[in-house]
Protein backbone atom coordinates (compact mmCIF):
# COMPACT_ATOMS: atom_id res chain seq x y z
CA UNK A 1 0.00 0.00 0.00
CA UNK A 2 1.09 3.53 -0.78
CA UNK A 3 -0.03 6.30 1.56
CA UNK A 4 0.01 9.80 0.10
CA UNK A 5 0.68 12.72 2.42
CA UNK A 6 1.46 10.46 5.33
CA UNK A 7 2.16 13.27 7.82
CA UNK A 8 3.68 11.83 11.00
CA UNK A 9 3.22 8.31 9.67
CA UNK A 10 0.75 7.37 12.38
CA UNK A 11 -1.72 5.78 9.98
CA UNK A 12 1.04 4.06 8.00
CA UNK A 13 2.43 2.66 11.25
CA UNK A 14 -1.02 1.40 12.28
CA UNK A 15 -1.53 -0.30 8.91
CA UNK A 16 1.97 -1.78 8.95
CA UNK A 17 1.40 -3.26 12.40
CA UNK A 18 -1.60 -5.07 10.99
CA UNK A 19 0.35 -6.86 8.31
CA UNK A 20 0.32 -4.47 5.33
CA UNK A 21 3.49 -3.58 3.46
CA UNK A 22 3.20 0.22 3.53
CA UNK A 23 5.20 2.82 1.62
CA UNK A 24 4.54 6.32 2.94
CA UNK A 25 5.39 9.54 1.10
CA UNK A 26 5.11 13.24 1.89
CA UNK A 27 6.69 16.53 0.89
CA UNK A 28 9.73 17.86 2.81
CA UNK A 29 7.80 21.00 3.78
CA UNK A 30 5.14 19.04 5.66
CA UNK A 31 4.34 20.64 9.02
CA UNK A 32 4.51 17.13 10.50
CA UNK A 33 8.07 16.44 9.32
CA UNK A 34 9.58 16.97 12.76
CA UNK A 35 7.18 14.54 14.43
CA UNK A 36 7.43 11.44 12.26
CA UNK A 37 7.03 8.03 13.86
CA UNK A 38 7.30 5.97 10.65
CA UNK A 39 9.68 5.97 7.70
CA UNK A 40 8.47 8.66 5.28
CA UNK A 41 9.92 8.96 1.78
CA UNK A 42 10.17 12.62 0.79
CA UNK A 43 9.22 13.59 -2.77
CA UNK A 44 8.45 16.68 -4.82
CA UNK A 45 4.69 16.46 -4.39
CA UNK A 46 4.21 15.65 -8.06
CA UNK A 47 6.10 12.60 -9.36
CA UNK A 48 5.71 9.58 -7.10
CA UNK A 49 9.07 7.96 -6.23
CA UNK A 50 7.90 4.43 -7.07
CA UNK A 51 8.26 2.23 -10.16
CA UNK A 52 5.36 1.39 -12.46
CA UNK A 53 2.80 -1.17 -11.28
CA UNK A 54 4.40 -1.55 -7.85
CA UNK A 55 1.50 -1.19 -5.38
CA UNK A 56 -1.90 -2.79 -4.89
CA UNK A 57 -3.60 0.16 -3.21
CA UNK A 58 -3.18 3.92 -2.80
CA UNK A 59 -4.57 5.56 0.32
CA UNK A 60 -4.86 9.14 1.51
CA UNK A 61 -6.67 10.95 4.31
CA UNK A 62 -7.58 14.62 3.84
CA UNK A 63 -4.77 15.14 1.34
CA UNK A 64 -6.13 15.62 -2.19
CA UNK A 65 -7.76 18.96 -1.39
CA UNK A 66 -4.22 20.27 -0.76
CA UNK A 67 -2.97 19.17 -4.19
CA UNK A 68 -2.92 21.86 -6.86
CA UNK A 69 -2.83 19.51 -9.88
CA UNK A 70 -5.08 16.62 -8.85
CA UNK A 71 -5.44 15.08 -12.35
CA UNK A 72 -1.66 14.75 -12.67
CA UNK A 73 -1.29 13.16 -9.24
CA UNK A 74 -4.10 10.73 -10.03
CA UNK A 75 -2.34 9.80 -13.27
CA UNK A 76 0.78 9.10 -11.22
CA UNK A 77 -1.31 6.93 -8.90
CA UNK A 78 -2.52 5.00 -11.90
CA UNK A 79 1.06 4.53 -13.09
CA UNK A 80 2.23 2.97 -9.82
CA UNK A 81 -0.87 0.79 -9.37
CA UNK A 82 -0.91 -2.80 -10.49
CA UNK A 83 -3.57 -3.74 -13.11
CA UNK A 84 -6.14 -4.76 -10.49
CA UNK A 85 -5.22 -1.98 -8.09
CA UNK A 86 -7.58 0.47 -6.43
CA UNK A 87 -7.56 3.59 -4.27
CA UNK A 88 -9.21 4.76 -1.06
CA UNK A 89 -9.35 8.50 -0.39
CA UNK A 90 -10.87 10.22 2.63
CA UNK A 91 -11.97 13.76 1.77
CA UNK A 92 -13.51 16.67 3.71
CA UNK A 93 -17.20 17.35 3.13
CA UNK A 94 -19.30 20.47 2.76
CA UNK A 95 -20.74 19.73 6.22
CA UNK A 96 -17.23 19.94 7.70
CA UNK A 97 -16.62 23.26 5.92
CA UNK A 98 -19.93 24.66 7.19
CA UNK A 99 -19.49 23.65 10.81
CA UNK A 100 -15.86 24.74 11.01
CA UNK A 101 -16.97 28.15 9.74
CA UNK A 102 -19.79 28.32 12.30
CA UNK A 103 -17.39 27.03 14.95
CA UNK A 104 -15.12 29.99 14.26
CA UNK A 105 -17.86 32.38 15.38
CA UNK A 106 -18.54 30.28 18.49
CA UNK A 107 -14.83 30.40 19.27
CA UNK A 108 -14.64 34.22 19.28
CA UNK A 109 -14.95 34.56 23.10
CA UNK A 110 -12.06 32.14 23.60
CA UNK A 111 -9.96 34.09 21.09
CA UNK A 112 -10.73 37.37 22.83
CA UNK A 113 -9.80 35.96 26.24
CA UNK A 114 -6.56 34.55 24.83
CA UNK A 115 -5.63 37.94 23.34
CA UNK A 116 -6.44 39.76 26.57
CA UNK A 117 -4.59 37.22 28.71
CA UNK A 118 -1.44 37.65 26.64
CA UNK A 119 -1.85 41.43 26.45
CA UNK A 120 -1.90 41.52 22.67
CA UNK A 121 -3.46 45.01 22.61
CA UNK A 122 -6.21 46.33 20.34
CA UNK A 123 -4.51 45.08 17.17
CA UNK A 124 -4.08 41.58 18.57
CA UNK A 125 -7.67 41.57 19.72
CA UNK A 126 -8.89 42.60 16.27
CA UNK A 127 -6.79 39.91 14.61
CA UNK A 128 -8.15 37.24 16.96
CA UNK A 129 -11.73 38.19 16.08
CA UNK A 130 -11.07 38.53 12.34
CA UNK A 131 -9.36 35.14 12.16
CA UNK A 132 -12.53 33.51 13.48
CA UNK A 133 -15.03 35.58 11.49
CA UNK A 134 -13.17 35.29 8.17
CA UNK A 135 -11.93 31.69 7.92
CA UNK A 136 -9.19 30.92 5.44
CA UNK A 137 -9.74 28.36 2.73
CA UNK A 138 -8.72 24.82 3.63
CA UNK A 139 -7.78 23.54 0.19
CA UNK A 140 -5.69 24.84 -2.70
CA UNK A 141 -8.44 26.61 -4.64
CA UNK A 142 -11.34 28.95 -4.01
CA UNK A 143 -12.23 30.18 -0.54
CA UNK A 144 -14.18 29.12 2.54
CA UNK A 145 -17.49 29.89 0.79
CA UNK A 146 -16.75 28.07 -2.48
CA UNK A 147 -15.58 25.04 -0.47
CA UNK A 148 -19.19 24.61 0.63
CA UNK A 149 -19.70 23.58 -3.01
CA UNK A 150 -16.40 21.95 -3.96
CA UNK A 151 -16.25 19.77 -0.85
CA UNK A 152 -19.57 18.06 -1.61
CA UNK A 153 -19.36 14.30 -2.16
CA UNK A 154 -20.96 14.71 -5.59
CA UNK A 155 -18.24 17.19 -6.59
CA UNK A 156 -15.40 14.93 -5.46
CA UNK A 157 -17.03 12.12 -7.45
CA UNK A 158 -16.85 14.28 -10.59
CA UNK A 159 -13.18 15.10 -9.90
CA UNK A 160 -12.32 11.40 -9.91
CA UNK A 161 -14.46 10.58 -12.93
CA UNK A 162 -13.04 13.42 -15.04
CA UNK A 163 -9.54 12.11 -14.25
CA UNK A 164 -10.46 8.65 -15.51
CA UNK A 165 -11.43 6.87 -12.32
CA UNK A 166 -14.55 4.85 -11.65
CA UNK A 167 -16.06 5.57 -8.24
CA UNK A 168 -17.21 2.22 -6.89
CA UNK A 169 -18.26 3.53 -3.48
CA UNK A 170 -18.73 7.03 -2.06
CA UNK A 171 -20.18 7.36 1.41
CA UNK A 172 -19.95 9.50 4.57
CA UNK A 173 -17.46 8.30 7.17
CA UNK A 174 -20.02 8.85 9.92
CA UNK A 175 -18.06 11.09 12.30
CA UNK A 176 -18.74 14.74 13.15
CA UNK A 177 -15.87 17.02 14.11
CA UNK A 178 -14.69 20.60 13.64
CA UNK A 179 -11.08 20.32 14.72
CA UNK A 180 -10.24 21.75 18.16
CA UNK A 181 -12.73 24.61 18.05
CA UNK A 182 -15.54 24.87 20.62
CA UNK A 183 -15.62 21.34 22.06
CA UNK A 184 -12.08 20.19 21.32
CA UNK A 185 -11.50 16.54 22.27
CA UNK A 186 -14.42 16.32 24.69
CA UNK A 187 -16.79 14.41 22.41
CA UNK A 188 -16.56 10.61 22.38
CA UNK A 189 -16.61 8.64 19.14
CA UNK A 190 -20.14 7.29 19.77
CA UNK A 191 -21.38 10.86 20.25
CA UNK A 192 -19.57 12.03 17.14
CA UNK A 193 -21.16 9.18 15.20
CA UNK A 194 -24.62 10.11 16.48
CA UNK A 195 -24.09 13.81 15.69
CA UNK A 196 -23.02 12.99 12.14
CA UNK A 197 -26.51 11.66 11.45
CA UNK A 198 -27.94 15.08 12.24
CA UNK A 199 -25.16 17.57 11.46
CA UNK A 200 -23.40 15.66 8.69
CA UNK A 201 -20.19 13.68 8.45
CA UNK A 202 -16.91 15.60 8.44
CA UNK A 203 -15.42 13.30 5.78
CA UNK A 204 -16.47 11.23 2.83
CA UNK A 205 -14.81 7.97 1.77
CA UNK A 206 -14.17 7.19 -1.90
CA UNK A 207 -13.22 3.77 -3.24
CA UNK A 208 -12.13 4.10 -6.86
CA UNK A 209 -10.64 2.04 -9.66
CA UNK A 210 -9.23 3.28 -12.97
CA UNK A 211 -11.29 3.12 -16.14
CA UNK A 212 -9.70 0.97 -18.82
CA UNK A 213 -8.70 3.91 -21.01
CA UNK A 214 -5.81 6.03 -19.71
CA UNK A 215 -6.76 9.74 -19.73
CA UNK A 216 -4.33 12.30 -21.10
CA UNK A 217 -2.21 14.32 -18.64
CA UNK A 218 -2.75 17.43 -20.74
Amino acid sequence: MLELGAGTGQQAKWLSERGLDVVAVDVPSSEYAAHRIFLIIEYNGRDLPLPDASVDCVFSSNVLEHVRDIPYLLSECRRVLRPEGWMVHVMPTAAWRFWTTVGGFADIPAGVLHALRHQRGALGLARAVAARMLPLRHGETGNALTELWTFRITHWRKVFERAGWQVEKAYPMGLFYTGWMVLGPRLSFPRRHALSRVLGSACGVFVVRPFQAQPSRQ
